[in-house]
Parts: C-alpha cells; structure tokens; sequence
C-alpha cells in the first residue's frame, strides 16, 4: 500500500561528540501534496532534522523514508526528485543568475529552457548582467529557491527561507511557494521560528522544541484543540459599554475600537447583550477570542 506521506522520519535522535541530546525520537510525517511548517524557536532542532533527512549528516538512530523508499538505500534516486535550500544559498558571487543556474543545469542535465523559466517563477528574470554579489538578501532567497526548482523537484525542503527579510520580502517568498505548492503540485516542507508568518500559509504543522516533537498533524486541527483566549467586543458607544461591564465586575481591556474580556458562560453573554441593547447600543460584534500560533506554541511547551 503507498504511503500517503512523501517524507517520514522513524525515531530521529542525534546528540552531539559530548553527549548533549539535539533531537530525541522524531517522527516527521509529511503528506503528499501539502505545505508543511516545521516550527519552534532557533536550536530547537529543525536545521539538524532537516540535515539528517538529506544526508548531510551522519545518522546516529532512526531511519528515513522519501517517496515510500528507504533513503539509505536509494539516495541518488531521491535526490533526484528532491530540492532543498538549507540556510543560505551559495551562489558564485561573480556570476549572474543565469549563469549560477547554468552550473547546475549542466549538473542536473535538465533543459536549458529551464533557467528562464526558473528565473521567471521566481521573479528574477529582469536581473540580466547583475553579478549575484550585488543582489538583496531577498533576492539571494529567491535565487536559492529557483536553484533548488531547476529540476522540477516533487518535494521542496527549505530551511528558514525568510529569515531576514523585510515584510515586503516574506510575503513575496509566501505567494511564491503558495503558488508552487497549489500550481505544480509541489510538497513543500519549510522550516521557521517565525510562527505567526508561517501560520498564514501551511497546511499541516509539527512543532518542535527542545528537540522533542510536541505536536504534529493539520493546521486546523492544532486550532481546534486550542482553548479561546477570552471575548473580542465590537460596540456602537465605548462609554456605555464599559459602564455595562463594570456594573458586572468586568474590567474590560480597550484596544483597537474593540474590548477584550474574559470568556462568560453562555446565559451570562446573553444577558450582556440583552442590556447592551437595551441601552440603545448598537453590537457589531462579539466573538470567542482563539490564540493565534505563538500563544498555541507556548502553551505547548509549558504543558
């Protein structure tokens, strides 16, 4: 039967020549076909994950398995239909785009119509002679990642793609692999300590800290289990409001026209809204408050 997942890792563990534990027991599982986000805070253990999957470092316990195959036994030919751009690009400083994509087109042996198309994906194609020494660092990002798509990868694993950009650049480098991944079919597995960022484009999610994995499964999922953080209040008349609810012994945060408040049970809010109305105060809105990714992440990780 095939597995429903590109990628899977069985009790990934590492530690280091002194004896320090950098992962214990990981167990990536990847679907075909999906974003995935690799998530948690700098030295969690997303980069040395990721170097153990590709072969760049030696296993020391544990197994990997890409595309149904085991990749001790069949490296090159999962290579071959992987891309990866773990941390910086590297890029020969005094050649154009171009002319770094023709290095590894004559390597990949793929079609040269493949570099202008690359270049375009990626939106590079206008950089003509500019040597990459002189390119931003967003642009650097984009060159590792048209490097990594040249042969038409069916799995792309990136490390940390928008560290150190700008906001302009971050949502530049998420249009791009959104439509990779909804265009082309590309599963995308991306790692970042940007949580809130990653939240607005990935599918699945696991979560790593301290090397452990403490949560992995669909997006949707991880919000389902997270408890609301309180009650977001849309009113007509700030003043009146916050007369209602300090009669009630609720002392209301007001930020952004909006008030926060602690979760009521349900009577109680019916009451609320009943003598809001009752004071000629016009509801636009009033909704449970639900944490986004980095609230979700640290109460993980105090659990």
């Amino acid at each position: 039967m095939k597995s429903p997942f590109v990628l899977e890792t069985q009790q990934l563990s590492y530690r280091f020549a002194d004896g320090t534990a950098i992962l214990d027991d990981i167990n990536l599982q990847v679907p075909a076909g999906s974003v995935y986000g690799f998530l948690g805070p700098n030295g969690a253990g997303k980069t040395t994950s990721l170097r153990l999957a590709l072969g760049l470092l030696r296993m020391q316990q544990g197994a990997v398995q890409i595309f149904g195959q085991p990749f001790r036994n069949h490296r090159l030919e999962i290579l071959r239909r992987m891309g990866a751009l773990i941390e910086a690009p590297s890029l020969y400083g005094h050649l154009t785009a171009t002319e770094n994509l023709r290095v590894l087109q004559k390597i990949y042996q793929c079609p040269q119509e493949r570099i202008g198309q690359v270049l375009t994906t990626v939106g590079l194609v206008g950089t003509g002679s500019k040597p990459a020494s002189r390119f931003s660092l967003g642009m650097k990002q984009r060159m590792g990642i048209a490097m990594a798509l040249l042969h038409q990868p069916e799995l792309l694993i990136l490390d940390e793609p928008t560290n150190g950009l700008d906001p302009n650049g971050m949502l530049e480098i998420r249009e791009l692999l959104l439509a990779l991944n909804r265009q082309h079919g590309v599963t995308i597995l991306i790692s970042s300590h940007l949580l809130a960022e990653l939240a607005k484009m990935v599918s699945h999610v696991g979560i790593i800290h301290r090397g452990r994995l403490l949560f992995q499964g669909p997006l949707a999922e991880l919000q389902q289990r997270a408890v609301g953080t309180g009650l977001h209040l849309a009113t007509s008349d700030a003043e009146k409001t916050s007369a209602v609810l300090r009669a009630r012994g609720i002392a209301p945060q007001f930020r952004d026209a909006a008030f926060s408040l602690p979760l009521l049970d349900p009577a109680a809010v019916a009451d609320l809204v009943r003598t809001l109305v009752g004071a000629e105060v016009d509801i636009y809105e009033i909704s449970a408050g639900q944490p986004d990714l980095e609230s979700i992440f640290m109460n993980l990780v105090a659990a």
